[in-house]
Formats: structure tokens, sequence, C-alpha cells
């Protein structure tokens, strides 16, 4: 099975768009791919829609895309993303009918860090390069997104997940600077 591409995304959503407003944060493996990592075939969606979340599902459902679509996507998990994220987010593509943007690359760190599988630390870490992200910058909105977000256990993983996380960006930084 081959892999989504942005523009063909955008396409769609241009076509989808002609009948009703929309304006979508991609969040997944889209983002990456506009951030420029390149290799890595994604298979979905994964997308904030401020629309009609129902009827976009129905139209990429038809046209054979997988989506995991919502309304906000801070509360995919107990953790929240940092306040101000949608500010954040980078405009990709608009026109009259369509916004298409990005979260920002250190709210895309900390979406990624709250599910913390091997795959979301690389991705991070291809992040934290491209943009020369820093570890207290990583840490001060993460500390963000723990004090917006219910009192729950899952904080205890999430920071586990930070922290390691962190450790594996300092020790990159301190390579980059001794080299």
């Amino acid at each position: 099975m081959s892999g989504i591409k942005l523009d063909n995304v955008i396409q769609l959503l241009k076509k989808f768009s002609m009948d009703s407003r929309l304006e979508i944060i991609l969040v997944g493996g889209l983002s990456l791919e506009y951030y420029g990592l390149r290799g890595k075939a994604t298979l979905d969606i994964d997308a904030e829609v401020k629309g009609d979340v129902d009827k976009l599902s129905d139209f990429l459902r038809s046209n054979r895309i997988p989506s995991d679509i919502g309304e906000d996507i801070s509360r995919w998990s107990l953790i929240s993303l940092p306040p101000g994220y949608k500010k954040r987010a980078t405009t990709v593509y608009s026109d009259d009918k369509l916004k298409v943007k990005v979260l920002s690359p250190i709210d895309f760190v900390i979406a990624k860090l709250r599910r913390g599988t091997e795959a979301d630390l690389n991705d991070s870490l291809f992040i934290a390069g491209k943009f020369s992200l820093k570890a207290k910058d990583i840490i001060r909105a993460a500390n963000q997104a723990v004090k917006n977000s219910p009192r729950d256990t899952a904080i205890f993983i999430f920071n586990k997940n930070v922290e390691v996380f962190t450790d594996k960006l300092r020790k990159r930084e301190k390579r980059s600077r001794d080299d």
C-alpha cells in the first residue's frame, strides 16, 4: 500500500471545501512530510477539523483515505496540548474556503510525546533537530501541557516520555557541541 502525499490531500480537501468551508490542522505523518522528513509514508490523515467533521470523514472514506479527525486534538489524550497551539500552527495552504495548517514544531513534539512510542520519539528527534529545539523549551511546553490537563496517572507516563526524550535530545546537543 502506498502512502498518502500532502499535495494529494490538499487537492482532495479543495474538492471537499467547494461545498463548505474547512480549516484543518494536520498532526501526523503529513506534518512530517511538510517539515521535510522523506522516505516515511503515512497511510492516514490525523487532523483537527474546524468544519463538518462527519461530512469530511464520509468524504475521505469515499475516497479511500483512512482518517482520525476530530474537533479538538488537545482532547485526544488526557494530556492537553500547550495553550495557544491553534494560533502557533503554520499555514501550509489557504484559499477562500480552505485553510490547511500543521502544528508548530514544539507542539508537534508535545503531541508525539503524549503517546510516546519509539516511532514518536524518533519523529520528535527529527523535528527537534531540524528546528533546533532545546530540551529546556520542550520541558517548558510539557509543563504548560500538564498544567492544563486534568490530574491523572497519565501525567506520570507523559513526564517519563518527556524525560526520556529530553535526555536523548541533550545527548545529541552535547555531541554536536563536541564535534
